[in-house]
């Protein structure tokens, strides 16, 4: 029996709390994942798996074999990736999580680099809103934007964010001089995750605030798709800047009302698993992302980035 094969099932199943999930993340068929595992309790001779109750749980001694176990596997991972590292190449599978915009607008563009500084390693990217249990789907490393609240993971912020308004230039000359005037059915809504309801815009500017609420013909939940809807003149949108900026800067979106700010701000953070922190792959991709995102932490107050309606006489 391959005891190291037999230890990383059983860690995955322990991780994922099913044998077919950790099968799946493993690229191999359920009933080996089960055979594997119970030819590990035999090759012990103890149970790991508790498989009398309904729910799945680890024995005592299950529970203090997975700690040796992960120990043992992350240890033989950075002594496998340290000596890939010396020759000067990474390899293997590298998967990466973030929300829809984020992976669209800013993630994907710059992949291509990723892929081709390091040609061995394939990275597999899942996008989508809901964020995922990154231990339970063997996630390496995921771009999230928000407050991050888990101890198993470690959260890096790469960027403060802020929400901007933009429409095409064309659009931005027949707005009206104050941002409270403008009319709630040419502005383009961010739909909340939980209820699907549109989000109300909160904008201030010094001691005065204001609250719009988009009543548009288009809402959408990916900042990705607004932008798109918004460069097709459909509309005003309120996203984050992150995710309008290189549209501003190719004069395909303006910026207006930019005295204007709203009242959320939000942080990008590169989030890790505790367990994949020794990783060169994972180490690698994350000096990545601060490298490709380096301009979204300058400042947004100089070199002409931000256009306005003022700049157009207006």
């Amino acid at each position: 029996m391959d005891v190291l094969w037999a230890m990383k099932m059983f860690v995955r199943v322990a991780e994922t709390g099913s044998f077919s999930r950790a099968a799946e993340s493993l690229r191999v068929a359920s009933p080996t994942a089960t055979t594997c595992v119970r030819n590990l309790e035999r090759h012990l001779k103890v149970t790991l798996i508790d498989r009398t109750t309904r729910r799945f749980r680890l024995t005592e001694q299950g529970e203090r074999y997975l700690v040796g176990a992960r120990e043992a596997l992350e240890t033989i991972m950075k002594a496998e990736e340290e000596a890939r590292l010396t020759s000067g190449e990474l390899s293997g599978r590298l998967h990466i999580e973030t929300t829809i915009g984020v992976g669209q607008s800013l993630l994907s563009p710059e992949l291509p680099k990723f892929a081709r500084r390091y040609p061995e390693i394939i990275t597999a990217v899942w996008l989508g809103n809901q964020p995922q249990n990154l231990i339970k789907e063997a996630i390496d490393v995921a771009l999230r934007i928000g407050h991050v609240e888990d101890a198993d993971v470690v959260a890096r912020p790469v960027c403060d964010l802020q929400y901007v308004l933009c429409c095409t230039p064309e659009i931005a000359t027949t707005l009206p001089v104050h941002p409270a005037d403008l009319d709630p059915r040419l502005c383009i809504g961010n739909l909340s995750e939980e209820r699907h309801s549109i989000r109300p815009w909160r904008l201030s500017n010094g001691g005065e605030s204001i609250e719009i609420r988009p009543d548009g013909p288009l809402h959408f939940n990916s900042g990705a798709d607004a932008v798109m809807v918004a460069k097709a003149g459909m509309g005003v949108v309120c996203l984050l800047d992150m995710l309008t900026r290189r549209h501003i800067e190719d004069g395909s979106l303006m910026q207006v009302y930019p005295e204007w700010s709203s009242e959320e701000r939000k942080t990008l953070y590169v989030v890790v698993p505790k367990s994949r922190l020794g990783s060169a792959k994972v180490k690698a991709f994350t000096d990545f992302v601060f490298e490709v995102l380096k301009d979204q932490r300058r400042p947004r107050n100089g070199g002409g980035i931000v256009r306005t309606i003022k700049d157009r006489g207006m």
